[in-house]
């Protein structure tokens, strides 16, 4: 732990930090938790780069902090040689996003770097594709995306378009922490970094490349054609970046009904109609079902404030009523309407791919087996599947046709190389389309598909331990599970216990030990009988512990019945470890 009294006096007493955020310290001079909070420890980069609370502090998010995180990267890009290629720049609404984005623009550009930065608000998945569009190095994304009002976040984004992953992500966070002295960090003025021709701002002609490809992964034009005016959509972007890039692409490939929320319509970093942004959480959905029921509307989409990730409620015509699909379900509907219309017209290759991460759907895999294609695992994040699409590029080996996460994220094609709302939110409406055309709807095809394949349920338990005690007990259960594997859980047995932190997959009943074959990761995951599995992990972005798990039943009201006996056995394991 950091001496954090130092580090706060140090705060208040050096001039390069500004009045406002010395005023904010004084405020909190006779509350030792909360400045032990703000300065025992760096906000440090997980899964997804920085994502903290905003206020001052080494663990907050403010402009010293980014500053301090875009000297770290320009660093690495330059001991990479990569300076002439230049870094990326996207923004969401949150609340001090456009400042933090100009903030790593100068600081770039003060290291002789060019940034191409955003003229406003734009989704997660265009910073993706704007990587690699402009031949950069980097990119950096200023976004929390769906947690509450009071936190910001910056992903970096590699060459590739995906977020960084080793090592470029162990080398810039080592480049990051050797800065001490946050003074230190070069920055200059907006003005004369665009006069030195160092910050560039961009706009229309990514948008419109960008669009283009969205729109490419059209597999059906002719259902859309067909049922265009016969499809009602209710769409909210959360106060967020999705609202012109989705209702864009919606108009330009025919659709002639789609009503946007109007309370949640403008970005708003206060996000006033949600306690948090989430399109996981049930309330998001509050304003968009009621105006769904006026208009009678076929689905209701909801995207995150960064747009990369999506929820969907769908009409069940038989009772009327709206039904929400998880990500799990809403990602595997996704991959069998994309590969049964590709595999309608051949366009399926013999090494065809479909990738996941390791916490997502066992439903995939059957849908991918039913197709012909390789069913690929990789860590949780959707920088694994965009890394494991790089790998297929580079190697000539593999073909990616879809790739998803629980997490309410897929990707259609390669265009991007994270996890991208817009596309997703396109191809829901074009299945409703096709399925219209055959007198079904969403929920018919997703009840079908479940006949089909077998009827998967999938969950997850987040719980929350905040600070610094919080920390210790998530450690606490990482290492209590890993010293003992447990037997059996919900009344399935443990078959086989995979472990990614130590690199192995232990047969319970032989004992034979094999690696993983993945990236080190503080992970465990757990195959059980009768298709069951449970894997814990502690969040890389918020002060979490989350256990996935699945069941199999034989309807659904067994698979039901069957995830909550499990999760039940979930939260007693848990509370007995706490």
């Amino acid at each position: 732990m950091k001496d954090y009294k130092k580090i706060y006096e140090e705060w208040l007493s050096n001039p390069y930090f500004d009045e406002a955020t010395k005023a904010e310290l004084r405020a909190i001079a006779d509350d030792d938790n909360e400045i032990k909070e703000r300065f025992y420890m760096d906000l440090e980069f997980g899964t997804a780069g920085l994502r903290g609370i905003i206020g001052a502090g080494i663990n907050r998010m403010n402009i010293y902090v980014v500053r301090r995180a875009t000297q770290g990267l320009a660093n690495y890009i330059i001991k990479q040689g990569g300076a002439t290629k230049g870094v990326a720049i996207a923004y969401d609404s949150r609340r001090m996003s456009p400042e933090f984005a100009d903030e790593a623009a100068r600081t770039l550009a003060a290291n002789g770097i060019m940034a191409y930065k955003f003229e406003s608000l734009r989704p997660t998945p265009e910073l993706s594709f704007a990587v690699r569009e402009l031949g950069c190095i980097a990119g950096i994304n200023v976004t929390a995306s769906h947690n509450p009002p009071e936190y910001n976040g910056y992903k970096v984004y590699w060459e590739d378009g995906a977020q960084f992953t080793p090592p470029h992500d162990k080398g810039v966070t080592e480049e990051v922490l050797a800065i001490e002295d946050l003074s230190s960090v070069k920055t200059m003025t907006a003005s004369d970094a665009k006069a030195a021709g160092l910050y560039k701002v961009i706009g229309a002609e990514i948008d419109d490349k960008y669009i283009a490809n969205v729109k490419a992964q059209v597999v059906n034009q002719d259902a859309i054609n067909k049922m265009q005016e016969d499809i009602t959509i209710v769409y909210t972007p959360l106060h967020g970046t999705g609202n012109i890039p989705v209702r864009r692409v919606l108009n330009e490939i025919g659709f002639k009904h789609v009503h946007v929320v109007p309370e949640q319509e403008l970005p708003d970093g206060e996000f006033p109609t949600v306690s948090y942004p989430n399109p996981e959480a049930e309330e998001a959905f509050t304003l968009g079902l009621g105006m769904a029921k006026k208009l009678d509307a076929d689905l209701v989409l909801a995207t995150d404030p960064d747009a990369d990730r999506l929820g969907v409620y769908v009409k069940d015509s038989k009772s009327g009523s709206y039904i929400p699909l998880t990500g799990n379900m809403s990602g595997s509907l996704l991959c069998e309407y994309v590969l049964s219309q590709k595999a309608a017209k051949n366009q399926i290759p013999e090494d065809g791919e479909v990738v996941k991460s390791i916490v997502t759907t066992n439903l995939v895999d059957a849908v991918a087996d039913a197709y012909g294609c390789k069913l690929v695992e990789c860590l949780t994040g959707f920088k694994w599947i965009g890394q494991q699409i790089l790998k297929e590029e580079d190697t000539k080996k593999g073909h990616y046709m879809f790739g998803l996460e629980e997490s309410y994220g897929c990707l259609i094609g390669t265009y991007a190389r994270d996890k991208d709302a817009v596309s997703a939110s396109v191809a829901l409406c074009e299945a409703a389309a096709y399925y219209k055309t055959k007198n079904m709807t969403l929920w018919d095809a997703m009840v079908a598909m479940y006949e089909k394949y077998g009827y998967y349920k999938d969950a997850v338990k987040s719980i929350g331990l905040k600070g610094i005690e919080g920390l210790a007990k998530i450690q606490n259960i990482m290492e209590t599970l890993r010293a003992n594997t447990p037997e059996e859980v919900g009344g399935y047995k443990v078959v086989s216990a995979r472990d990614y932190k130590l690199d192995t997959i232990k047969d319970m009943a032989a004992g034979e030990v094999k690696p993983t074959g993945l990236p080190a990761s503080n992970v465990l995951y757990y195959d059980m009988n009768d298709g069951a599995w449970m894997c814990v992990r502690p969040s890389g972005t918020e002060p979490k512990i989350k256990f996935y798990y699945g069941v199999k039943g034989t309807s659904l009201e067994d698979a039901e019945s069957k995830s909550k006996v499990f999760g039940e056995a979930v939260q007693a394991m848990v509370d007995s470890m706490l």
